[in-house]
């Protein structure tokens, strides 16, 4: 049938698609959310590999600091009640699946509801519980890539542009249940590669419907101001703030009288892609018909992300703030990254400037001067001519065995250990804290309702950490798309991380060097005894492993190689030219430590022992001056306030 024959009949994926087309599409969406559920499945059932045995701390060892754990991975706890911590994993894939089934359910009803709409309701129904039966059926990928493509016959029936048109379709129809779900995604993304398009073009179509979502919104607080002076006084009004970085737009929003515009607004330029104006506003549902829906999806247009709601968290961390990484666009993904030590303020966004505008990407700042100090310390350490006799002393202990033994130290090491032990103990009490008060702002829908990609290293990877287990804690799904965590100083925990990968719907990354000697040493009077992330393989199906040992020998090359890991995991979302900058960056850091350790080498160690004096002192004054500087702020603060 020629659509041109119709004028009253645009273009939908009834029309787009013969009878067994439209039933191919049906299984392959099947398929795919059974593969989706078989993940979840697996990620309780199959057995993690034995640990390797770890040596553990002797007495004479112990830190106070060894407490701190506590707050985070409870490792020590759960040892002593396995019978405990295997009910509540049961508990766990229970809330998990449940959860799945409903998002599962209404997604598939959704679907079927557009592909089968010239059926009745029953036919529907029939049809979408033969899909799901042949899906439940069919055998498990060999190798289990959370995108790998579905075979379909579709990849050959369909005309070359029909596929990009039937994904946007999807996509219309899945932000229609009112919130872009993380799973969601994760289903569009295995879609897209089973139909043979490109993610580039799902990035697209994405960035396409985000700006006209804003901009149908806009319309219709427009139209809105006009027909306002008209409207009845008994009439219900209210209105949704609607903010950016860039600046705050208010607009006005009515349950439904906006909704012709902004049906005219979408439908005018989502037509343009193949679907009828009418009908993509139509998959839209109500998405296409209230701003207020509209603000909700993005978080009140990101405000929520850096406005009113973020001060009710600084009272539980300090300096909790989302700083935006790059201009602000409304899209339909947010990025929060997290620095884990910072040399100065600029190191809280510096380091994420490799993420591109594809998702709307936020830096976390949390505790500043916490992880000012951590980095003032380290900086002052490494960038001295004495570490290259520390580094080896570090490195002869190895990193799992005789590091734990402090009672076999060198003095050289327990001067080193006075000055770093305490700023890093603090940061890393702080970094549960603040873990647990992004998840409050994650499930507050600080973001909207659009998934999240959380990145970040070092205690920033501690604070991914502690937020991912929170969210499982309170059953949260559907919020977390992909994790990348970068020299994570967290246990290696099968179990815990387990409960991780639950909550997370896309892809989980543990990046690790088992050369990272700086970590092995900050972490040392941790419970080694269940491992340390980021220093090995977390062995728990779903988690992949990322060995970045041939780059990051120490831990604060994790500073300069951000965007190098993370272009080979998260792909469109970085732009190579600041991953090539960073390469540079990188080679003339590379080369001063070579240089430095070569100076040192013509160095005895009596030599080298006298300057650690000297450095450590340095180091506890610039600390102590940090402080006090500090102290005196807030008293002048103080006196202001009361004046």
């Amino acid at each position: 049938m020629s659509h041109r024959d119709d004028d009253h009949k645009e273009p939908d994926l009834v029309s787009l698609l013969s009878g067994d087309q439209r039933a191919e599409l049906t299984l392959l969406i099947a398929t795919a959310t059974e593969r989706m559920r078989r993940n979840i499945t697996e990620i309780f059932d199959a057995p993690a590999p034995a640990p390797a045995p770890q040596p553990t701390p002797p007495a004479a060892a112990k830190d106070p600091a060894a407490e701190e754990e506590k707050g985070g991975a409870k490792d020590t706890a759960a040892e002593k009640e396995p019978h405990k911590k295997s009910i509540r994993l049961q508990e766990l894939q229970k809330t998990a699946l449940t959860s799945f089934d409903a998002w599962s359910s209404a997604v598939l009803q959704r679907i079927s509801e557009a592909v089968h709409s010239d059926v009745t309701p029953t036919e529907q129904t029939r049809l979408l519980r033969r899909a799901s039966t042949i899906a439940s059926e069919s055998p498990a990928p060999a190798v289990p890539e959370i995108y790998a493509p579905i075979p379909t016959p579709l990849t050959s029936s369909l005309p070359p542009d029909y596929p990009p048109m039937v994904l946007h379709a999807l996509l219309l129809l899945l932000l229609s249940l009112e919130r872009y779900d993380a799973r969601s995604r994760v289903l569009l993304l295995i879609t897209a590669s089973s139909l043979h398009v490109p993610a580039h073009h799902l990035i697209t179509q994405e960035t396409q419907t985000a700006h006209v979502l804003v901009k149908a919104a806009q319309m219709s607080g427009d139209e809105e101001s006009k027909a306002r002076s008209d409207a009845s006084k008994s009439s219900k009004w209210w209105k949704v703030g609607l903010a950016s970085v860039a600046g705050a737009v208010a607009i006005g929003v009515t349950g439904g009288l906006a909704a012709p515009l902004v049906a005219a607004g979408v439908g005018s330029v989502l037509g343009g892609i193949g679907l009828g104006g009418t009908v993509a506003a139509g998959y839209l549902g109500a998405m296409a018909s209230s701003g207020a829906i509209v603000g909700t999806l993005f978080g009140a247009y990101g405000g929520k992300m850096t406005g009113e709601m973020m001060e009710r968290y600084a009272a539980a961390v300090k300096d909790f703030a989302f700083i935006p990484v790059q201009t602000r666009a409304e899209r339909l993904r947010v990025t929060i990254a997290i620095s884990g030590w910072l040399t100065g303020p600029e190191d809280v966004t510096a380091p994420w400037g490799c993420l591109n505008g594809n998702a709307d990407v936020y830096a976390l700042r949390w505790e500043l001067d916490a992880l000012l100090d951590l980095g003032s310390a380290l900086q002052t350490i490494l960038k001295s001519y004495a570490w290259g006799y520390v580094k080896s002393e570090i490195i002869k202990r190895t990193v799992f065995a005789a590091l734990w033994g402090a009672v076999m130290w060198p003095v050289a090491l327990l001067k080193i250990a006075r000055v770093v032990d305490n700023p890093f103990s603090i940061a890393k009490r702080r970094s549960e804290k603040a873990g647990r008060v992004l998840a409050d702002a994650i499930v507050n829908r600080a973001q909207g309702e659009r998934p999240v990609t959380l990145v970040g290293y070092s205690l920033g990877a501690r604070v991914i950490y502690s937020c991912l287990l929170s969210l499982a804690e309170r059953g949260m799904f559907g919020l977390v798309e992909n994790v990348v965590v970068m020299g994570a100083p967290v246990p290696a925990d099968a179990d815990e991380w387990r409960r991780i990968r639950s909550v997370v719907a896309g892809r989980c990354v543990n990046v690790y060097s088992e050369s990272d000697y700086i970590l092995a040493f900050l972490y040392r009077t941790s419970s080694i005894q269940l491992g340390v992330a980021g220093l090995q393989r977390i062995g728990v199906s779903g988690v992949e492993n990322v060995n970045m040992g041939h780059v990051v020998e120490g831990h604060l090359r994790y500073r300069y190689v951000t965007g190098m890991v993370l272009k080979d995991i998260l792909g469109e979302d970085v732009e190579r030219e600041a991953v090539e900058k960073e390469e540079r960056e990188l080679k003339l850091v590379m080369r001063r430590e070579e240089e430095r350790e070569k100076e040192e080498g013509g160095k005895g160690q009596e030599e080298a022992e006298g300057e650690i004096d000297s450095v450590v002192d340095k180091a506890e004054k610039e600390l102590e001056e940090r402080r006090r500087k500090r102290t005196a702020l807030e008293e002048e603060r103080k006196q202001a306030m009361g004046e």
